[in-house]
């Protein structure tokens, strides 16, 4: 009964499986048919006829035994197999198990309304296909001239020089071992706020409990170690205690570490954090000092809830905002939030993101982080759903109370609360029960929730409040009254309130029973599936897939993914998106060069005032230490050598010529950053003399476009590529890599190409597999894993080790340790390349830029002309209606048609 979405038929209903014989055969099948066919025939004529069979008998035979109403039981004479009978409004499909993968479920605008069926012997799907293809287009236009509208904000970047104490002041404070994919995220927010010109706007997505708060304080620390404010954006009151609390905790160890600060220009003895809530207005006494101490830059730190988004509130320097359960907010206070972030560093984090954020997340426009790694020793929830029952209730409190532990009760409203409490009471005489919902007192829930952690109580009776922030390792039971009333994001944010400790922890979703709807009942079933660890973005997708995708992509492009189903839509989007950006190397934000003994390829900008000199510009050429730090820091982070010869054409300019010899020897060292960050290497160093450049983010599909820009098309002298054998046709022949080195070399990238898998070529032709989905998943997978890659490649030290790029592709310059000017040969191998890159990349932006703006000019255009026709006929049904006064001999005196809403309804 589930309507699903077939990429060459369209939407069907799934009706059941069945076993029928199998039409089309392989080579190697058919082979194996008639080699069994031919032993049956034979057997046949030996023990049935003796070897005397006519030429009729065998025929008949044959008809018999192989025909086409015959009943072959042999399986490799008459093969079957297992297909999905799929029904259509003019016929029935029946797709084998092996490619179920072209299928998926159908998710619209809204699940409560049922699609129309496709027809299979018609065009009609081809058409819609061909609609959202071209409205695919169009959002990637939009997409691409995003790209270039983000170029142009710029905003100060932090010093580098910071990050060696901010890692070493979080490495001691921190008590745990990170997570793996904690460490990706810590490197991928560095990067993004000290080697980027543009405002980090990123997403964390990651499971209750899995450590996205240490990666916000670790961006909180970097940022007010710079001297600007941060900010932290909470939905909650308790929430935003949480917050304050951990905030001001681990502040506190500060005077420990006096040591690390000894490099700033002016060491804090204390770094303050204010908290600013409901309750705190303009015109209370807290909430007037909390804004002067915000305005005045006395609280480096803020964490609040939706006061932070008010009018009257005005920071001295914020630097960086952290939003938390971004889902939680509402639409006026994200265009308040787009004020604030104009020029500030964004940072969000979410466990279940909405489909919005997923959305922007996938279309590239927004930066993803996930972590999926738990803690150690961390277990699944075991969760139930059932009706409530006293004695389950019993069992469950009886159970954690039993081992000492403690448990949270949950109500949808607050007018349940009493009736809860009775019910417990009756359970437990004389159990020690507090409360906590929205309506109490200032500061209330949080004292509430505050004693309830401290151990005195053992059963805290709760709304939705404690959603988020209540982080207790002795609550580990969690009953959920009228679960049929809650939201899937809500029921998995309460269920992530327990379990965060070793102990199993248990969560008991009850509901009213007959009154359940059907979305309810499909939620509470999800909930009940989805339990095992980092499940988070699992339950947002079952969400979409139970509430429908609405206006995910705006009213416009609602309805074109209604057309074929949301994930056909995102797949279609995402080609569109790539296509359009044929060179889409990712650019690396950091190169990490790994002991190349020559010039200091990774030094860092140091703004000193102790010192005279720097280490790119010399003081006797920019006397003026902030002017020479500002100079730095653009050519720090000049995005291609074009703009780095910009930069050094203003100095000469402003300071003069000739430029300092040491000066022009690190240009040329900032030339080769640029290359390889533009070409999107992330790691070099030096293997058995090679100099290996890796490039996680490469495919033949990039290097044949760059080929194609290249003069006689081919890599410069002295450069080599090699790609792993996953990437090429040479994995199917047990080769470990493939490689190419010039139009002509081993790899052959035309005929590589034509399989969608590493090009983009022949997309749309069934018959070389271009529309099988399995291809472009696999394709995502390996380029999600590149990304991976990047983030974390400062985290390589010392030598370069074959395991660090033999899985990657990788740039090979061979006897590089013999070149006596290492800087240069690399310059000449790379220069050629980035400069390709560069200039095919802005003329891809600038094109979806033109191609966007026109757009827009022909939508006002056509606009205009249906105002300017729907004037024209207002003029005309008004000079009738006087033609009608004039004929009839109405006057002014009384007529019934003087008013114009009365000519109007004449008319």
């Amino acid at each position: 009964g589930d309507f699903l979405v077939h990429q060459k038929y369209g939407i069907g209903r799934f009706e059941k499986t069945v076993v029928r014989k199998k039409n089309k055969l392989t080579k190697a099948e058919v082979a194996a048919q008639t080699h069994r066919r031919k032993v049956i025939i034979k057997d046949w004529l030996v023990n049935e006829k003796k070897g005397n069979a006519t030429a009729g008998e065998l025929a008949l035979f044959r008809q018999e035994r192989f025909g086409k109403n015959a009943i072959d039981n042999d399986p490799v004479s008459n093969p079957h197999q297992t297909v999905l009978e799929i029904t259509y409004e003019d016929s029935i499909v029946h797709v084998p198990i092996d490619r179920a993968y072209r299928l998926s479920r159908y998710k619209g605008a809204d699940s409560l309304v049922k699609p129309k069926l496709s027809k299979v012997r018609s065009k009609q799907w081809e058409n819609a296909k061909r609609k959202v293809e071209e409205n695919t287009l169009q959002i990637a236009q939009d997409v691409l001239a995003l790209y270039a509208t983000r170029e142009t904000l710029v905003r100060k970047p932090f010093d580098p020089k910071y990050d060696d104490m901010v890692h070493e002041f979080c490495v001691k404070t921190f008590p745990y071992e990170p997570t793996p994919d904690q460490n990706t995220c810590f490197d991928a927010v560095g990067n993004d706020m000290v080697w980027r010109r543009h405002p980090m706007d990123r997403l964390i997505c990651g499971d209750v409990g899995f450590g996205k708060t240490e990666v916000a304080l670790r961006a909180i620390i970097r940022c007010i170690f710079n001297g600007r404010q941060a900010a932290l954006l909470a939905p909650t009151g308790v929430l935003a205690a949480q917050h304050f609390k951990t905030t001001v905790e681990r502040m506190s160890k500060l005077p420990e570490y006096k040591e690390l600060f000894a490099k700033m220009d002016t060491p804090p003895e204390f770094f303050f954090t204010g908290l600013l809530r409901g309750g705190m207005g303009k015109n209370t006494k807290a909430g007037r000092a909390a804004r002067e101490a915000i305005a005045n830059g006395d609280w480096n730190v803020i964490v609040g809830t939706h006061a932070l988004l008010g009018r009257d509130i005005e920071f001295k320097n914020l630097g960086l905002l952290v939003i938390d359960e971004e889902q939680r907010f509402g639409v006026k206070q994200k265009e308040r939030l787009k004020l604030i972030c104009s020029g500030v560093d964004v940072l969000t984090m979410s466990a279940t993101p909405i489909p919005r954020t997923l959305q922007m997340s996938l279309s590239g426009i927004r930066d993803t982080s996930t972590l999926q790694s738990p803690p150690p020793m961390r277990k699944p929830i075991q969760t139930q759903v059932s009706q409530v029952d006293d004695d389950i209730i019993y069992e469950a409190i009886s159970t954690e109370l039993d081992r000492g532990g403690q448990c949270f009760y949950v109500v949808p409203r607050i007018s349940m609360m009493a009736e809860a409490e009775s019910r417990i009471m009756e359970l437990f005489p004389g159990i020690a029960i507090i409360s906590a919902h929205g309506r109490m007192g200032r500061n209330m829930a949080e004292q509430n929730v505050a004693a309830f952690a401290e151990g005195n109580y053992q059963v805290l009776l709760a709304t939705t409040v404690i959603e988020n922030g209540v982080d207790i390792p002795s609550v580990n039971t969690i009953l959920i009254q009228n679960a049929e009333n809650f939201g899937m994001s809500t029921l998995y944010q309460l269920r992530g309130r327990v379990g965060r400790s070793d102990q199993q922890a248990y969560a008991y979703f009850l509901h009213s029973g007959e009154s359940v709807t059907e979305q309810a009942a499909m939620r509470l079933q999800a909930i009940g599936d989805l339990s095992a660890l980092g499940s988070g973005f699992d339950v947002a997708n079952r969400d979409l897939e139970i509430r429908g995708a609405g206006s995910l992509l705006g009213t416009e492009q609602s309805g074109e993914a209604a057309r074929v189903g949301f994930d056909l839509y995102m797949r279609m989007l995402k080609k569109s998106i790539r296509q359009l950006r044929g060179l889409d190397v990712p650019v690396v934000p950091r190169t990490n060069f790994l002991e190349i003994e020559e010039a200091n390829l990774e030094f860092f900008f140091i703004k000193d005032s102790s010192s005279s000199s720097s280490p790119l510009i010399p003081a006797s050429y920019i006397p003026d230490l902030d002017q020479r730090y500002q100079a730095e820091t653009s050519a720090r982070l000049a995005e291609s050598t074009a703009a780095l010869v910009n930069i050094t054409q203003e100095w000469k300019q402003t300071y003069g010529i000739p430029l300092p010899a040491e000066l022009q020897t690190s240009l040329k060292t900032l030339h080769l950053h640029c290359c390889t960050k533009r070409i999107g290497i992330d790691v070099v160093g030096i293997h058995n003399g090679d100099c290996i450049l890796r490039s996680p983010g490469l495919r033949p599909r990039h290097l044949q476009k760059i080929l194609e820009l290249l003069p006689q098309t081919k890599l410069p002298n002295g450069l080599r590529m090699i790609f792993p054998s996953r990437l090429t046709n040479k994995d199917d022949r047990g080769e470990d890599e493939a490689e190419f080195t010039d139009n002509k070399g081993v790899m052959d990238l035309k005929t590589l190409l034509q399989n969608p898998m590493f090009g983009d070529e022949n997309e749309d032709s069934d018959e070389n597999g271009g529309d099988d989905t399995e291809d472009w998943d696999a394709l995502d997978r390996e380029e999600a894993m590149a990304m991976k890659e990047i983030s974390s490649a400062m985290q390589l030290k010392g030598k370069l080790r074959k395991q660090d790029f033999v899985d990657h592709p990788r740039y090979i310059v061979p006897d590089f340790a013999s070149q006596p000017d290492k800087i240069h040969t690399l310059l000449q191998c790379l220069l050629p390349l980035s400069k390709a890159i560069y200039t095919q990349q802005e003329y891809d932006k600038t094109a979806a830029k033109i191609a966007t703006e026109l757009r827009e000019k022909r939508e006002l255009i056509t606009k205009q002309r249906k105002k300017q026709k729907k004037n024209e006929l207002d003029a005309m049904r008004i000079n009738h209606s006087e033609m009608v006064n004039r004929q009839y001999g109405i006057g002014n005196g009384g007529g019934i048609l003087n008013k114009p809403e009365q000519q109007q309804k004449r008319v």
